[in-house]
């Protein structure tokens, strides 16, 4: 499974190298790159992200205010034109960081030094096989592999299980954070699918079920990337 990557860079020509790099290298997946980090951070709202290549010294917002501000619990390589910046990166606990001019060679090293810590945090989210919510004046169990799909309703969402709606006072973005990411994916704003539940693709809407659940525009080509096609 390919990582999906975002590149955070106003520099156009070093932004250029990083998703050449990026574009190169199987085991990665760009999905955008923004040359600031204010539109950076509303994208992770809305995108699962696994790597960000970052940019230290950048207006308005810099890197390491980026870092600060994120709430997710995400790879970060940080892009850098001075060696000075490195023992503030590794305070951040930060993956790697990269000296510009660039080079192949330790792009890729870095690059692997994330592939590693994303399989480790898959493999630990996949020794939980469930959660409890709060429903129905309960708290109630839920497996992971009975989930087929997450719907957002207002403040709330609509866990659908095999078996049984679960309707939960919880924040779409707060509960994707919890839904192990080798499993689940975003569909649309207001869905998110277990991969292992989808029956079939047809137009832009994945099957369920019975259930037809629409692909958004902005996140067709990451559902595509994560299917296993023959």
């Amino acid at each position: 499974m390919r990582l999906n990557c975002i590149v955070v860079d106003d520099d156009e020509m070093s932004r250029r190298v990083v998703v050449h790099f990026i574009e190169k290298t199987n085991f990665l997946h760009l999905i955008r790159a923004f040359d600031n980090a204010r539109d950076a951070m509303s994208y992770l709202d809305e995108e699962h992200v696994d790597i960000i290549f970052l940019d230290v010294q950048m207006p308005e917002m810099t890197g390491m205010d980026f870092i600060n501000a994120l709430e997710k619990d995400i790879e970060i390589i940080l892009i850098t034109s001075e060696q000075k910046y490195a023992v503030e990166a590794f305070e951040k606990r930060v993956t790697d960081y990269l000296v510009k001019p660039i080079e192949y060679s330790r792009f890729l090293q870095a690059a692997q030094k994330a592939e590693a810590n994303v399989d480790i945090k898959r493999a630990a989210t996949v020794k939980r096989s469930e959660f409890y919510v709060r429903s129905d004046a309960k708290i109630v169990r839920i497996d992971y592999g009975k989930i087929l799909f997450v719907e957002a309703l207002a403040d709330y969402v609509i866990i659908q299980t095999e078996t049984k709606k679960h309707i939960v006072h919880f924040t779409m973005k707060g509960l994707a954070s919890r839904l192990p990411e080798s499993v689940f994916v975003r569909t649309h704003r207001s869905y998110i699918v277990n991969l292992d539940k989808i029956e079939a693709l047809e137009d832009n809407s994945v099957l369920i079920g019975e259930k037809y659940i629409p692909i958004g525009a902005s996140y067709k080509e990451a559902l595509l990337d994560r299917l296993n096609f023959l």
